[in-house]
C-alpha cells in the first residue's frame, strides 16, 4: 500500500518530523505545516491554587487530559513549590488518565492512573467511566482549550466539576509554512490532508481568511481525501462541513497515514 507520490498535507506541530517520515514511508511526498503551538499561562497561579484545593481535600477524582498538561504543571509546581507536595495531594485521590498519553508522566512522578479510558478517548468515553464512579467531586486538567460540553455533561451526572487551565493552544509564531499550505490548498495542489486535531482546521482557516484565501481553501478541502485521526476530528470536520474520506480504526498517527495510504491505493488509481 503506497500513496504513489501523491501530495500530503499535514497540519501536525509536536510531531511534525515523525509525521513527515511515515508519509515518506507510504511514498507520498509530505508538506508539514506546524499549525499549533502549546503555551502555559504566564501567571502560575491558578496552579499552586489548585495544589492547594487538592491538598484541603475538596476533590475526589482528578481527570488528566493531556500529558503535555501535566507536565506544564509539575514545571510550574515546581518552580514555586515542591513537586512532592503535588505527588502527595495526587496519592489522595482517584486519577484518570484519558488514554495512554499522560501515563509516563504519571509514572514519572511514581504515580498510575485508577482508569485509563479507553480509545478512542474522547470525553464521552470520559463520562461514561465517571458514570459508573462514585467519585462527584471533579477537577480537570484541561487539554488546550475548554470544552463547555464535557462539564455540562458531568454535571448532569450531578457533579462539581473544578476545570484547570495550565496551557493554551495558540498560533505557531513562524506562520510562513501555515501560510503557504493555505495558499498551495488553495490552488488545489495537493492530494490529501490529514487531521489529527480539531484546532488544526481552525487554525488554518484562521490563516486562509486572514490571506483572503479562506472560501477557496474551503472549496478544495470538499475535493481532497480528508483523512481524520478519530471521532472528535471527524465530528469537527462534518460539522464545518468538509466530508472525512477515512478514519482508521485506532486513533493514533501511525494508523492515520496508513488508512490514508491505503484508502488512495484502493480508490485512486
Amino acid at each position: 500500500m503506497s500513496f504513489a507520490g501523491l501530495r500530503v498535507l499535514s497540519l501536525e506541530s509536536r510531531r511534525a518530523k515523525e509525521i513527515e517520515a511515515l508519509i515518506r514511508r507510504e511514498g507520498g511526498e509530505p508538506f508539514v505545516a506546524p499549525s499549533v503551538q502549546e503555551r502555559a499561562v504566564d501567571d502560575p497561579r491558578e496552579a499552586l491554587a489548585f495544589l492547594e484545593r487538592l491538598e484541603t481535600g475538596e476533590f475526589d477524582l482528578f481527570v488528566c487530559m493531556t500529558g503535555v498538561g501535566l507536565t506544564f504543571w509539575r514545571a510550574q509546581v515546581a518552580a514555586h513549590a515542591s513537586v512532592e507536595r503535588l505527588v502527595a495531594a495526587l496519592r489522595n485521590v482517584t486519577i484518570l488518565s484519558r488514554g495512554p498519553k499522560p501515563l509516563p508522566v504519571l509514572r514519572e512522578l511514581g504515580l498510575r492512573a485508577d482508569i485509563t479510558v479507553p480509545e478512542p478517548n474522547t470525553w464521552k468515553q470520559i463520562v461514561e467511566a465517571i458514570a459508573a464512579r462514585p467519585e462527584r467531586r471533579i477537577a480537570i486538567q484541561e487539554y488546550g482549550r475548554p470544552n463547555a460540553e464535557f462539564v455540562h455533561a458531568l454535571e448532569g451526572l450531578g457533579a462539581s466539576v473544578a476545570p484547570m487551565v495550565i496551557y493554551r493552544w495558540e498560533l505557531p509564531e513562524n506562520l510562513e509554512p501555515l501560510r503557504t499550505a493555505a495558499r498551495r490548498l488553495a490552488d488545489c495542489q495537493f492530494d490529501v490532508v490529514l487531521f489529527t486535531s480539531s484546532i488544526q482546521l481552525d487554525h488554518l482557516m484562521m490563516v486562509a481568511d486572514e490571506l483572503a484565501l479562506g472560501p477557496l481553501v474551503h472549496r478544495a478541502l470538499l475535493t481532497r481525501v480528508i483523512a481524520s485521526v478519530g471521532p472528535v476530528m471527524s465530528q469537527a470536520l462534518e460539522s464545518a462541513g468538509i466530508p472525512v474520506t477515512v478514519m482508521p480504526q485506532h486513533p493514533k498517527m501511525a494508523p492515520l497515514v496508513k488508512a490514508a495510504a491505503e484508502y488512495v491505493n484502493l480508490h485512486l488509481k
